[in-house]
């Protein structure tokens, strides 16, 4: 399968940081020595054979999802029955139903000892940042730009999952988004398609590790194909509009890089995608994901996705749907079962044929072969105790409490407030100062806030007896408007030398479905660091929320400002060695951090437009002259009233030190076709503190046959460096990595002049420049 040019740029990142991961269970299976593709030849001679005796309703069965969380105890009887006859593939959500504590293990004998060819269920599950121990989502896990890191934090997830039973997730999500708005944010990666194909990469691997038929590895599924991340007004489940060449340069990279890592299953869009559905889209499932790429997992719908065409307006009924679906390329239908009701019928009619249902059936059985069901179809783990053995052990709560603290993106520190100081009396005041359950984020279906660490247990231990930590929430939740709480949190700011406010949204607030307009801190937040501010005390803030918010006057009113995102079941710990500087804050921003929701959508990679705008080629609203002519306030792409910058650009964040970047040079200023230049600075710590600096690579093509971005991510590496230390930063480039689509939607590589930046973020660095023969 030849690899996307993005994906080569991924790999050579990946490999640089590959290494044996620590977290790896002791038991865990090495990767079989019989070569990939006498396994690949032997699987295949397996799974025709299994095709060769199956009833046309025992492959219908293969395509059925079913969800075991909507089932009753009045239902038992009926889908053990369906198993039995072999009328059920998998089914979702087994682990959070109260109906029987046993069904992974009693559901899959039924199974393997009484179905007609004994062939097991696939578990699925939304293990999205975490199974029980709960690590940072997967947006704050972006901000790391770390991709061993989400790559062990994965590891975790599948080791804890697959003790139940588990083995699929729907998980990596590697939708684009540039829409903070949009509740789901919180599960991507961010803006970017080559840090999320990256981090996506990283997360698959943890997951399926490099032999899938490990008893521990869990099929990794990318979701949502394709577009999901646009959708209009960053409302979820909306039309998303796409130019094709956007779709390929944009969105779709992630995907293809994934697959190139070997990347299991696909789930389906939701929305539609250029006013045809995802679900029903034979342009994404054959033409691009089987026909150019050459994927051979399966494709599955989401769930009630195929029926969900009906209100798009482009199914008459459930039978209709069916054949938009199937025909479409989606493999496993999740939760409805309209595939089982109809296929028959549409077999019959012609509308859908038996090589099809046989290339579905194969596409599933592919996988369940490579997992290896046969040999392990039970949970991992044997009993509770082996169970209790794996799950949130020392070792995995270590490794998520290492995970958030390398989240954690400092945005401001005015007269270096952070770190805190052991002997200060600290006033710990707000709604998510304390919350167990908040800290967690959203998708965390196996999750439980009574295992949670929280702040302030972790800050009085942290302070021990050489401080004080007061406590006064302030408001009750979030979204809490009443502001009785108040005067205890002045009489303790007032008590304090310095003020740590801690807040930002619930969980709930993000996700799926829960989109916001507003995206200003919720309830009466916003007064109260006001009224804290007006003490005149030090404020420190730190924002625990599932998107960027718009800060509004309280940037301004807090002296230090760090973004935690949801970080987990280690918040706290994580959050008290931070702020206590223990360790340094190392995140970078993953995404535009907007002024406002009216600049939205707002990413780093836009085009320039006819007119850019400039620092002063444009009047401010608040400057603005009375009855002045027209275009005296200047004529730029630019707001009025929030000019043409986000607040923080992508890439951003402070550490407790200071890095200098100087020296660029290239290798050569030319760049022949298949030749290759070097980028490289010297990075020094200009700091009193060791810390973690993120160097970045772009690129700017001047002049191209489409307008192109003012700026592109082509490379990045962490570094830590100790004071007074400094060290040669090196990129290489080549001319795969300049390639993109043009209006023809062939991807080349067009000759030009070139910009290039080592840089801290997306607005700054050093810069250079290039020639690409």
């Amino acid at each position: 399968m030849k690899k996307h040019p993005l994906y080569v740029g991924v790999m050579a990142g990946l490999l640089s940081l590959a290494a044996t991961l620590p977290l790896q269970a002791a038991n865990e299976t090495v990767a079989a020595a019989e070569p990939q593709h006498q396994q690949q030849d032997g699987i295949e001679a397996r799974l025709q054979n299994l095709l060769a005796q199956m009833s046309t309703q025992e492959k219908i069965g293969q395509l059925a999802l079913r969800d075991w969380g909507t089932f009753g105890a009045s239902d038992m009887k009926a889908i053990k029955q369906a198993i039995r006859e072999g009328r059920v593939g998998g089914f979702l959500n087994v682990s959070f139903s109260a109906v029987d504590d046993e069904a992974f293990a009693e559901l899959q004998r039924i199974a393997v000892e009484e179905s007609p060819l004994g062939i097991p269920l696939l578990f699925g599950q939304d293990v999205i940042h975490g199974y029980e121990t709960i690590f940072p989502i997967p947006l704050g896990q972006a901000a790391s730009w770390n991709p061993e890191l989400i790559k062990n934090g994965a590891r975790v997830a599948a080791q804890e999952a697959s003790a139940d039973g588990i083995r699929w997730t729907f998980a990596p999500m590697i939708d684009i988004s540039r829409d903070p708005r949009w509740g789901r944010i919180a599960e991507t990666l961010g803006e970017d398609p080559l840090l999320t194909s990256v981090l996506g990469v990283a997360m698959v691997e943890g997951f399926q590790t490099a032999n899938l038929a490990d008893p521990s590895s869990l099929a990794a599924c990318g979701k949502h194909f394709a577009g999901y991340g646009a959708a209009e007004g960053g409302r979820d489940y909306n039309s998303a509009y796409i130019p094709e060449r956007l779709l390929r340069d944009i969105y779709l990279p992630p995907f293809k890089a994934g697959i190139d890592a070997g990347m299991q299953s696909i789930m389906s869009t939701y929305s539609t995608l250029n006013d045809v559905p995802g679900t029903g889209s034979p342009f994404l499932f054959k033409q691009i994901l089987r026909d150019e790429w050459g994927f051979d997992g399966f494709v599955v719908s989401d769930w009630n996705a195929v029926m969900e065409m009906v209100p798009h307006g482009f199914a008459r009924d459930a039978k209709h749907a069916a054949t938009l679906a199937a025909n479409a390329g989606i493999d496993m239908e999740m939760h409805t079962d309209t595939y089982e009701q109809f296929f028959p019928q549409l077999m019959d009619e012609g509308k859908f044929s038996e090589t099809q249902l046989d290339t579905a059936v194969a596409n599933i059985l592919r996988v369940k072969l490579r997992l290896d069901l046969w040999s392990t179809p039970y949970p991992r783990a044997k009993s509770k105790a082996e169970r209790k053995q794996i799950i949130r052990n020392d070792q995995f709560l270590s490794a998520a409490k290492e995970a958030a603290k390398e989240t954690f993106v400092l945005l401001k520190n005015d007269k270096q407030l952070l770190p805190l100081k052991k002997g200060q009396t600290v006033a710990v005041i707000g709604p998510l100062a304390e919350a167990a359950h908040e800290q967690l984020g959203t998708w965390i279906y196996n999750g439980d806030k009574k295992y949670s660490h929280t702040l302030l247990p972790a800050l009085r231990e942290m302070v021990g007896d050489e401080g004080e930590i007061l406590y006064a929430a302030g408001l009750d939740y979030s979204r809490d408007t009443r502001t009785r709480g108040f005067k205890s949190a002045l009489k303790a700011a007032r008590k304090a030398d310095v003020i740590l406010f801690v807040g930002g949204e619930e969980a709930i607030l993000s996700g799926e479905g829960h989109s916001r307009g507003d995206i200003r801190l919720p309830g009466a937040q916003a007064d109260l660091v006001a009224a804290l501010a007006e003490t005149g005390r030090p404020l420190a803030m730190v924002l625990l929320a599932g998107r960027p918010l718009q800060l509004d006057d309280t940037l301004e009113q807090a002296d230090a400002v760090m973004m935690a995102w949801h970080p987990g079941t280690m918040a706290g710990p994580a959050l008290a060695d931070v702020l206590y500087g223990e360790t340094s804050p190392s995140g970078r921003l993953p995404l535009s951090w907007p002024v406002g929701a009216g600049q939205i959508p707002i990413y780093y990679n836009h085009l320039a437009t006819g007119r850019p705008p400039t620092d002063d080629n444009y009047t401010r609203i608040e400057k603005i002259g009375r009855e002045v002519f027209q275009h005296q306030p200047g004529n730029s792409s630019n707001l009025l009233d929030y000019g043409h910058k986000p607040l923080f650009p992508f890439g951003y964040g402070l550490t407790y030190s200071a890095f200098e970047y100087k020296d660029l040079a290239l290798s050569d200023t030319t760049l022949n076709a298949d030749g290759q230049i070097t980028v490289s600075a010297t990075l020094t710590n200009t700091g009193k503190t060791t810390a973690t600096e993120t160097a970045q690579l772009y690129v700017r093509d001047l002049v191209g046959s489409v307008s192109r971005p003012v700026r592109e991510l082509k490379g990045f590496e962490r570094i830590t460096l100790n004071p007074g230390e400094s060290r040669l930063v090196q990129f290489t480039l080549s001319p795969d990595q300049l390639a993109f689509h043009n209006a023809d939607m062939r991807q080349v590589v067009e000759p030009g002049e070139f910009r290039v930046w080592i840089a801290p973020n997306a607005e700054s660095g050093l810069e250079g420049g290039f020639t690409l023969k």
